[in-house]
């Protein structure tokens, strides 16, 4: 990767509920196959659900590198994150929402450039609140990918999202239509979605992708594409999307 940096990818939605969290996941699992050093930074700090999803347990937080950092107890990024498997690591979000007022956005900037430098990609889970801190997450993200529902409210939200992304010029932004949350009858073609918030879709996930499993998966700890869940084709369809958010968007 150009000046050796790791790509920051920043996953991101405008509603709870549209696969926000399995998206990431799913995009993790992929680059631990192809042997890529992965962080997951868990930035939800009101309900991030990374460590829960993945069942994995650490004693040290966000919060706790933040106030090492503030009070010079710093030593070594690594003695922070927990290992998922060889290839994925997870920052834990904030066991206690209540301290999220207290993290200064500054510091989640200096956490994003110390990351670059130790992996080589690093996805970050954000919440659907377009606030002070996910505007710093958006800053320093080399790409925003925003996971959008077929749903009405959703397509609301996003047309409002895209306008401000258009007003604030971030560099690369990317929408994936997730309709494998739900097998429920969509609302809207693809057509229709376009139209509605101006502008095209770079990524589309059907409803073949739906697991109805997907529960029990969650329950183990399991990433969807570490499992074998999904066929030959439709895993290569994963990959494909996994390796071209790892490009430059000209």
């Amino acid at each position: 990767m150009k000046d050796n940096k790791g790509r920051v990818i920043t996953i991101t939605s405008r509603k709870g509920g549209v696969g926000k969290t399995t998206t990431l996941l799913n995009l993790a699992g992929v680059y631990s196959n192809l042997e890529k050093r992965v962080l997951i930074l868990d930035l939800d700090l009101y309900s991030g659900s990374i460590a829960s999803s993945l069942n994995l347990k650490n004693d040290k937080t966000i919060h706790n590198l933040i106030m090492d950092i503030s009070n010079n107890r710093f030593s070594e990024f690594y003695d922070y994150p927990v290992k998922y498997n060889d290839y994925i690591s997870v920052l834990v979000s904030l066991k206690d929402p209540r301290k999220a007022s207290n993290i200064n956005v500054n510091y989640i900037e200096q956490i994003i450039t110390m990351s670059r430098h130790l992996y080589d990609v690093i996805l970050i889970d954000t919440s659907h609140v377009l606030n002070e801190l996910n505007v710093v997450i958006y800053d320093n993200s080399d790409t925003i990918l925003s996971i959008l529902s077929n749903d009405p409210n959703d397509l609301v939200n996003t047309k409002t999202f895209v306008n401000i992304v258009k007003d604030i010029e971030f560099s690369d932004f990317r929408i994936l239509l997730n309709e494998s949350n739900s097998l429920e009858d969509k609302y809207f073609t693809l057509y229709d979605i376009k139209s509605f918030i101006g502008r095209n879709i770079n990524y589309r996930l059907d409803k073949s992708y739906y697991v109805k499993s997907v529960d029990k998966y969650v329950m183990e700890g399991k990433i969807l594409t570490l499992s074998k869940v999904f066929d030959k084709d439709k895993y290569k369809k994963l990959e494909k999307i996994s390796l071209d958010l790892l490009k430059v968007n000209e």
